[in-house]
C-alpha cells in the first residue's frame, strides 16, 4: 500500500461509501418517429430561444454564393465544346466539394472579425445556489492521469470558494481488474488530498452496456435528482475552476439554457502529428469556433465533454433509444452528443457554445494509427445519423449539425471520386487522340475543350477558399501582439504556420484514404465496438506502420501509374496528393515519433500560448501525476484483496450494488468465475485460473469476492469444496470476511 494506514483512518475510510445516497429520476428513451409539439416547453424568457436570422442569412447565403460562382466557373471551364457524361460527373463532384469548403471559409471569416472585436465578459459576482456533479466516465484509462486531472480540478474549484457546490464523480466502465483496483486506490488518495473541501465519489459498473451513453444514463437514473447540473468531462479533459464556476453561474442566470458547450483547446502534445493538430486547433480552430457560436445562436452543438447540462432538461428530453437492427447502423447510438443536443433543442431548451470562456482543455491522438482508431468509432456513430435526419420535431439547424457530421466522413469518398473523375476525363481525351498538353508550364492540363485561363483562375480561387480558414486564423494571431509573442514571435510563428500547411497537405490524402476505408468497412456491416483510446504517445515500429498503410501506398502507386499513362504533366499536377499516399508509412512513422516531436518542440515551431505560459491547472495536474503514479505502483492485486481484511473492507466500501437480473437469467462470466473459485484449493490457484474478464467480474461482485476470501489459507480441500469452509469463529472466514450465504 501507499503508506501504513492508522486504525482511525481505516475506521473512517471503511465508513465512507463509494457513492452518495441514491436520488432516482426517470430518463425515458425519446421517440424519434413522433413528437407532440404541444409537449415542447415554453421559454422562460422572451428571447430565450431566439436566434438571429440575419446572421444565418449572411453565413449560409455567403457560402451558397461562393459555391454557385465557383460551380458556374467550372461549368464554363468544361463547356468550351460540349458536356460529356464524365464532365457532368466532374462538375457534380466539384459542386459538392466546393460547397463543403465554402461554409468553413465564411464561418472562419466571421470568427476572425469576432475574435478581433469581442470583449471578455466579466466574472459574475455572487455565490452559487445550485449543485453540480462533475462526471468523468472512464474505460480502462490510466488511473494516475485520471486522478491527477480530478485532483487539479478539485483543488481549483475549492480555490474559487465553491467546493461545497460541486461533487466529483469517477464513473468507471473499466473491465480490466488491475486497473479497477488502481482506480479505487486513486479515489482513496483523492479523498485524502482533497479532504472534506469537495466530495469525491466512485462507481464501477459490472456490465458496461451501451458504453459511455449507458454509463451517464445509469448515473442520471440513480443519482440525477440530487443535482441541478451535470458537468461532463472525458478522461483527458481538464477545466479550470473559474471556468467550471462560470459555467454553473451561466446556467443559473439563463433558465432556458439546456446545455452550454465550451471550446476545448488541445494541449500536452508530444509527437509531430499531435503538435500539428494542437497548433491548428489553437490558431484556426478558435476562429472557426467563434464563427460557429456566432451564427448558430441558441441551436449550437454538443461534443460530449467539457460542457455543462441542466439535469432536468437532460433526463426529460435527451434519453436515447436503441436504433432498431444490428450494428453498425443499429443498436446503441455511438455519437450520442449531436443527437442529445438535437433532442434538447426539440424539447424547448437552448444549446449554446461559450466561445468566450478560456480554461477548457483536452488531448488529441498522437499518431495517424491512433487517429484512425478513434475515427473508426466516430465514423460509425456519424453514419448512424443517416437514420436520424428525418426524426420528428427536430430544428432545421439540428438536422444541419447531424448532416455536417455525416458529410465529414462521406466527404473523403466524394473527394476521391472527384480525383478519379478528373483522371477519367484525362483518359477520355487520351482516347480522342488529340494533343491536349502544351509545352508551356501551367497549373492545369490544357485540354483541347477546356478554357485554360479560366481553369487557372478557378484553381487559385479554390485554393484560396480551402486555405482561407488557415489564413484567417493566422491573421488573428498576427494582429494580436500578445498572442504573437506567446506563440514564439513573428518568425517562429510564420515558420510553424508553413510547417503545418505542408504537413497537413501531405497527411490529407492519407486521411482521405483512411476515411474511405472506414466508410467502406461500415457499409459492409462491420461494427467498430468500443475500445479504450491511446492517451500516451508511443512510437510505432516500422513493421506496424507499413502493415497499417500498405494499401494507401499501393493506391498511391496505382494513381501515379494512371496519371503517368495520361501525361507527365498530369502526373506533376497530381503529385502533391500522390506524394502523401506513396509515402504514407514513412510519414506515419515520422509524425508519430516522440523523438521528432520533441525536436520540433525544442526548436519552438508549432508553439502555442499554453506552451509558452502553461496554465496553472496544467502545471498542477502534471505535478501530481508523479505522486499518483508512484503511489499506485504499489496497488494490491486480487489475491491481496482476498487475503487482507482491511483491503477487502476498503474495496467493499466502494463496491456498487449489483444490478438485479430476471429470475433464471445466468451471467456466463460470473458463473464461470464462481465455478473456478469453488474448485480452487487456494486463493492464488483461483486467481490464476480466472480470465481477465472473470477477475474484473469477481471484483465487481461482493458475493464472488467474499467467496474467494472464504478460501482458508493453507487448507487443502477436495476438488468439490462445500459452500461453508471451516471458519475460525462463527460467521467468519479466516480472512475475516463474511461467508456468502448462497
Amino acid at each position: 500500500m501507499n503508506r501504513p494506514v492508522t486504525g482511525r483512518e481505516e475506521t473512517q475510510a471503511s465508513s465512507e461509501r463509494g457513492m452518495p445516497p441514491e436520488a432516482p429520476v426517470r430518463m425515458p428513451p425519446q421517440a424519434l418517429t413522433q413528437f407532440d409539439v404541444r409537449a415542447r416547453r415554453s421559454p422562460a424568457q422572451p428571447r430565450g430561444l431566439r436566434s438571429s436570422r440575419l446572421r444565418r442569412l449572411l453565413v449560409l447565403g455567403g457560402a451558397a454564393t461562393l459555391s454557385v460562382l465557383a460551380v458556374n466557373e467550372m461549368r464554363l471551364v468544361l463547356e468550351v465544346d460540349r458536356l460529356t457524361v464524365v464532365k457532368y460527373v466532374v462538375l457534380g463532384l466539384f459542386a459538392f466539394n466546393i460547397g463543403w469548403i465554402s461554409l468553413p471559409f465564411v464561418v472562419a471569416l466571421v470568427g476572425l472579425l469576432r475574435v478581433l472585436s469581442r470583449r471578455r465578459e466579466q466574472t459574475t459576482v455572487g455565490a452559487l445556489s445550485s449543485r453540480t456533479a462533475l462526471l468523468m466516465p472512464v474505460y480502462n484509462e490510466d488511473p494516475a492521469r485520471v486522478a491527477s486531472a480530478l485532483d487539479a480540478m478539485g483543488h481549483d474549484i475549492v480555490a474559487q470558494g465553491e467546493g461545497h457546490s460541486f461533487d466529483l464523480f469517477l464513473l468507471s466502465d473499466t473491465n480490466h481488474g488491475d486497473i479497477a483496483i488502481a482506480e479505487e486506490e486513486a479515489v482513496w488518495l483523492l479523498r485524502r488530498r482533497l479532504g472534506n473541501r469537495i466530495r469525491v465519489y466512485y462507481r464501477r459498473r459490472a456490465n458496461n452496456s451501451d458504453h459511455k451513453l449507458g454509463n451517464i444514463r445509469d448515473f442520471c437514473e440513480r443519482w440525477g435528482a440530487a443535482y441541478d447540473h451535470l458537468l461532463l468531462a472525458d478522461a483527458d479533459s481538464l477545466l479550470e475552476g473559474a471556468t467550471v464556476v462560470r459555467l454553473a453561474k451561466r446556467m443559473e442566470a439563463d433558465p432556458d439554457a439546456g446545455l452550454i458547450q465550451t471550446l476545448p483547446r488541445l494541449h500536452r502534445s508530444t509527437t509531430l502529428m499531435a503538435r500539428v493538430q494542437q497548433f491548428a486547433g489553437r490558431v484556426y480552430g478558435e476562429v472557426l469556433g467563434c464563427g460557429l457560436a456566432w451564427w448558430t445562436g441558441k441551436e449550437g452543438n454538443f461534443w460530449g465533454h467539457n460542457a455543462i447540462v441542466r439535469t432536468q432538461a437532460f433526463v426529460t428530453s435527451a434519453g436515447l433509444p436503441a436504433l432498431p437492427g444490428r450494428p453498425p447502423f443499429g443498436g446503441a447510438i455511438l455519437s450520442h452528443d449531436f443527437v442529445e443536443a438535437a433532442l434538447l433543442r426539440r424539447s424547448g431548451w437552448s444549446v449554446l457554445i461559450a466561445d468566450d470562456l478560456d480554461g477548457s482543455y483536452e488531448e488529441c491522438p498522437s499518431s495517424l494509427v491512433d487517429l484512425a482508431t478513434r475515427d473508426r468509432r466516430w465514423c460509425q456513430g456519424n453514419l448512424q445519423h443517416l437514420r436520424l435526419l428525418t426524426a420528428k420535431g427536430l430544428h432545421w439547424m439540428s438536422r444541419l449539425h447531424l448532416l455536417g457530421g455525416i458529410l465529414s466522413y462521406l466527404a473523403s469518398p466524394l473527394w476521391l471520386l472527384f480525383v478519379l473523375a478528373a483522371l477519367a476525363l484525362g483518359v477520355e481525351y487520351e482516347f480522342t487522340r488529340e494533343v491536349y498538353f502544351s509545352h508551356a508550364l501551367t497549373l492545369f492540363p490544357l485540354w483541347p475543350h477546356i478554357d485554360p485561363v479560366r481553369a487557372e483562375r478557378l484553381f487559385g480561387a479554390t485554393l484560396g477558399i480551402l486555405l482561407g480558414p488557415k489564413v484567417f486564423g493566422a491573421l488573428s494571431v498576427l494582429l494580436s501582439p500578445k498572442r504573437l509573442r506567446l506563440s514564439g514571435g513573428l518568425m517562429l510563428f510564420l515558420s510553424g504556420f508553413l510547417l503545418e500547411i505542408v504537413a497537413s497537405a501531405l497527411l490529407a490524402p492519407i486521411l482521405m484514404l483512411i476515411h474511405c476505408g472506414l466508410v467502406f468497412d461500415i457499409l459492409r456491416g462491420r461494427d467498430s465496438g468500443w475500445h479504450p483510446q491511446q492517451r500516451v504517445a508511443e512510437s510505432s515500429s516500422w513493421s506496424r506502420v507499413f502493415l497499417r498503410h500498405r494499401w494507401h501506398t499501393v493506391a498511391g502507386f496505382a494513381l501515379a501509374a494512371i496519371s503517368y499513362s495520361v501525361s507527365l504533366k498530369m502526373l506533376a499536377w497530381m503529385s502533391p496528393a500522390l506524394a502523401g499516399m506513396v509515402l504514407a508509412a514513412p510519414l506515419s512513422r515520422l509524425t508519430g515519433s516522440l523523438a521528432v516531436g520533441c525536436a520540433v518542440k525544442r526548436s519552438g515551431l508549432l508553439r502555442t500560448p499554453e506552451e509558452t505560459t502553461p496554465p496553472a491547472i496544467t502545471r498542477a495536474a502534471d505535478a501530481s501525476v508523479a505522486f499518483y503514479r508512484d503511489a499506485l505502483s504499489r496497488c494490491p492485486n486480487l489475491s491481496d484483496l482476498a487475503r487482507d481484511s482491511r483491503m477487502l473492507q476498503r474495496h467493499m466500501a466502494l463496491a456498487d450494488n449489483p444490478p438485479s437480473r430476471p429470475n433464471g437469467e445466468v451471467d456466463a462470466v460470473e458463473a464461470g468465475a464462481e465455478r473456478k473459485i469453488r474448485d480452487a484449493l487456494t486463493v492464488e490457484d483461483a486467481v490464476a485460473c480466472l480470465t481477465a474478464r472473470e477477475r474484473a467480474q469477481v471484483q465487481a461482485s461482493p458475493t464472488l469476492l467474499l467467496l474467494l476470501a472464504s478460501i482458508p489459507a493453507g487448507y487443502r480441500m477436495s476438488r468439490r469444496r462445500t459452500l461453508n469452509p471451516p471458519t475460525t469463529k462463527a460467521g467468519q472466514s479466516p480472512a475475516g470476511a463474511q461467508v456468502p450465504d448462497t
